[in-house]
């Protein structure tokens, strides 16, 4: 079975039966009037509810910041405070690796950590920077890999379950398994997909 034409789609739920990359849902949202800027599930949800709901725009359900800090031309302190709009641009890169050295790099975990603590400072965020970064050191450690990556998601899976197979592979079954349709939207590895290697 493959994947219908946007244009014959008729509602949010069979929509989120199929894989979609973002450029084709960014084409989608421009093709029927929607916004298109938020991440890849921004755009599903907008494509969704528009298809549910005549055309309409999805209610805006994030909080918008409140501070008004200036984080690209602020002077930053190990005092200075996080707000609920703290960003991660050049000026932020500078003073952590002032602070932390070269060997400092911005990763999911710590931005999260950074998003959900407003009221600690610049100087709590380094000591949890390398808090995270003794994590690491451990052999076990996995780093979180974010809901909308579902094809890093599927290699790391597939692979842990299957460690003698190559990523080439993976790809061979991937390709194959986000052709298919699915009861969320989300391309997950299962031992079944392994079917597609035999073709």
């Amino acid at each position: 079975m493959n994947r219908p034409n946007f244009e014959d789609i008729d509602s949010g739920a069979a929509f989120n039966q199929w894989y979609w990359l973002k450029a084709e849902m960014i084409e989608i949202c421009k093709q029927i009037g929607l916004p298109t800027h938020g991440r890849k599930f921004d755009l599903r949800d907008r494509i969704m509810y528009a298809l549910d709901n005549e055309g309409a725009l999805l209610p805006e359900t994030k909080k918008k910041p409140t501070s008004k800090s200036n984080w690209a031309k602020a002077t930053l302190t190990p005092k200075t405070v996080l707000t609920d709009n703290v960003s991660f641009g050049p000026n932020m890169r500078r003073f952590m690796k002032a602070q932390i050295g070269e060997r400092f790099a911005f990763h999911i975990d710590f931005m999260d950590w950074m998003k959900s603590n407003g009221g600690k400072t610049l100087q709590d965020a380094v000591k949890q920077w390398l808090v995270f970064e003794q994590e690491r050191k451990d052999p076990n450690f996995r780093t979180q890999i974010a809901d909308n990556n579902m094809y890093n998601q599927y290699t790391r899976d597939f692979l842990d379950d299957n460690p003698d197979l190559s990523p080439k592979q993976v790809r061979i079954c991937w390709n194959q398994k986000r052709r298919l349709p699915m009861t969320d939207g989300f391309v997950r590895y299962e031992k079944e997909d392994l079917q597609f290697l035999k073709g």
